[in-house]
């Protein structure tokens, strides 16, 4: 399985908001969604992400280049993976629950807990509007037809409800990114760390790589 190490970054040193986490992101280093999973057509689109962390927060940014660009859900637990979605599942010390954390390229963001795709709670509302955004996307698609497109993130510790995060020490997890897209001409599943099973399920926690400070 993977494993990606992660810089601390203070609160102090970030500047300008959601800008300056998307400027310090773009000059950090980027890991490939590259593993092609379940797929008839071989349509893949191009994504990777950045990360790292500050004293109360995880901060990702996704760099998406595809064909086939929807965003059609607005409200909190909408089924994102429907439109252009890309999804973080991270599982924390030796917790056997994992949260699911899903957006589409606006931002719109469907969140879980629990220990497999049966059984998931859903996190409410109010936690979930603690996550801070902000996306781009080109003006019009390249000459081959594709949109590139950006989301940034700032993911509080706080909305990990079910555990108690202290980076002070470093940061440590298990986790796994995704790209989809159920509802889109071409569907697909594209993960970090690849995934050895039979049907589309990115709900399997053993195949989840490890994230651990730099």
């Amino acid at each position: 399985m993977k494993t990606f190490r992660i810089a601390f970054i203070s609160n102090q040193e970030l500047n300008n908001g959601m800008a300056g986490i998307s400027s310090f992101l773009n000059n950090s280093e980027r890991q490939s969604i590259d593993n092609l999973l379940w797929s008839n057509d071989g349509y893949k689109p191009v994504v990777s992400f950045a990360m790292a962390y500050t004293e109360d927060s995880i901060l990702l940014k996704y760099f998406v280049t595809e064909k086939y660009v929807k965003a059609d859900y607005l409200q909190t637990n909408d089924p994102v993976y429907k439109d252009s979605c890309v999804e973080f599942f991270v599982a924390f010390g030796d917790d056997g629950n994992y949260y699911n954390l899903e957006f589409n390229r606006i931002g719109t963001a469907l969140i879980g807990y629990g220990s497999n795709n049966n059984d998931r709670e859903m996190l409410r509302e109010s936690i979930i509007s603690k996550i801070k955004s902000h996306h781009t996307i080109t003006a019009a698609p390249d000459d081959k037809g594709n949109t590139a497109w950006e989301l940034t993130l700032n993911i509080p510790f706080a909305l990990f409800i079910h555990n108690t995060i202290s980076p002070v020490a470093g940061l440590h997890c298990r986790a796994n990114f995704f790209k989809c897209g159920d509802d889109l001409p071409s569907p697909h599943f594209l993960s970090w760390n690849a995934i050895d099973y039979p049907q589309p399920n990115f709900h399997l926690p053993q195949f989840f790589g490890t994230i651990v400070s730099a």
